[in-house]
């Protein structure tokens, strides 16, 4: 008898790892590794899993002494059974393996049914919205906490206002009212799996008129959207003052290329938490473009720029030219390019009472691929660690900010990333 059939999980500690990393022979999946084998703590039992042995041998192989007894688990990502192996097998499951809309959707309904916690990469809406019709009840049922976007889609707008949330809430200066997330500094490759996703996404909204709707709707991943509040349009391709967000803000903020997502993840966080947030939360994200005069001319042209890519990629002949010159699944940056990246991202709110807060989220290392890694893998690691300073949310789909919270901040600061607050 499955577990789907009696709602129970086995006891932690029990399995035959505590994680296991799928899709760790591909870009991402080996940085994740490299991370595992180098930071987590020992006792922590790991174990690689994806579609061909070789591959996975060749990575374990150069991960050092440490990793060389870990197990290899195949399996496909069509392959129901191999991947309720690998769900059984482990407390956690890691997977790098995108676009989730086309491989992750087995293995996520796996987890959830055999009670096993699972992080992922995701930054697909319809995939996250299938995700929470499918599995969240189930989830709840078994204990497993299934947290999706735990790199840099989502983990620092998440976090960044998670803690603006925590801050406002110490000093009892009232709900969160409106909140903008600004791109101070970003410097970063694009991912060739990110525009893999992109392009999976289009395809899926061009056949379905009822799947645009609910990509283009700011509650798109809400549990409940007759329950948030309605403020009219709210559009992630608006250019703003950035004296409208704070008064130490200079020149006109570009829409943010990844805020329609982050966006819907944070107010899901705030829609689980029963609008802890605040009943008129309001949030957007948009990035610096500097401060002179011209910065309005250049943050209208990121909007056509964003908006012709969104077009380009949407039309056969120009999706064809794209193609040739887009990075492809499994491409990334060497590491020296890797290693000089950085991010750093400033959140500002007001609160009900007229309070000013400011959180700063800022870590080292290429958004996309080295701090992805590292909070993928610290993600994965306060679930099997820190159990025990989790919020008290249960199993469901859940959030990085609902189902890890302030353990995950904690894990992330000293692996050194900054989260901090203060008053503005």
């Amino acid at each position: 008898m499955s577990s789907e059939d009696t709602g129970e999980s086995r006891a932690r500690g029990t399995r035959e790892v505590d994680v296991v990393l799928y899709g760790a022979s591909g870009f991402v999946g080996v940085l994740v590794a490299e991370y595992l084998a180098n930071a987590a703590p020992e006792g922590v039992r790991i174990a690689l899993a994806g579609r061909s042995r070789s591959k996975l041998e060749a990575v374990r192989t150069r991960l050092g002494e440490r990793a060389q007894q870990w197990p290899i688990l195949l399996a496909d990502a069509d392959d129901t059974a191999a991947l309720t192996t690998v769900a059984e097998s482990a407390d956690v499951v890691i997977t790098t393996v995108g676009p989730y809309e086309k491989y992750g959707k087995s293995l996520v309904r796996a987890c959830a049914r055999a009670g096993t916690d699972y992080v992922d990469l995701t930054g697909e809406v319809l995939f996250v919205r299938d995700s929470a019709d499918v599995n969240h009840e189930l989830a709840r049922s078994t204990g497993a906490r299934i947290v999706h976007s735990c790199g840099f889609d989502s983990i620092p707008s998440d976090l960044g206002v998670h803690s603006l949330h925590e801050r406002a809430r110490a000093d009892d200066a009232g709900e969160l009212t409106d909140t903008t997330l600004v791109v101070t500094s970003l410097r970063g490759g694009l991912s060739g799996g990110t525009i893999d996703t992109v392009r999976t996404q289009i395809d899926v909204m061009k056949a379905d008129k009822r799947l645009r709707r609910i990509v283009t709707s700011p509650y798109s991943l809400s549990p409940d959207r007759s329950r948030e509040p309605d403020f009219g349009k709210q559009s992630d391709l608006a250019v703003v003052r950035g004296d409208a967000i704070h008064s130490s803000l200079r020149g006109w903020k570009a829409p943010f290329f990844m805020a329609s997502y982050n966006t819907r993840v944070v107010r899901r966080s705030n829609a689980l938490r029963d609008h802890a947030y605040g009943r008129r939360f309001r949030y957007r994200e948009v990035m610096n473009v500097g401060s002179s005069a011209l910065s309005a001319v250049v943050a209208g042209g990121v909007t056509v720029g964003v908006t012709a890519l969104m077009a380009g990629l949407s039309l056969p002949p120009t999706r064809y030219v794209l193609d040739k010159v887009l990075p492809k699944p499994g491409q990334g940056p060497k590491a020296e390019t890797r290693e000089k990246g950085h991010f750093t991202l400033d959140v500002f709110t007001r609160t009900s009472t007229g309070g000013r807060y400011q959180a700063r989220v800022k870590a080292k290392g290429d958004p996309g691929y080295q701090a992805t890694a590292l909070m993928l893998a610290e993600s994965a690691l306060t679930l099997v660690v820190d159990r025990d300073a989790l919020p008290d949310s249960g199993g469901g789909v859940l959030t990085p900010a609902t189902a890890l919270g302030d353990a995950l901040a904690t894990r992330l600061r000293d692996a050194g990333m900054e989260i901090s607050t203060r008053r503005a």
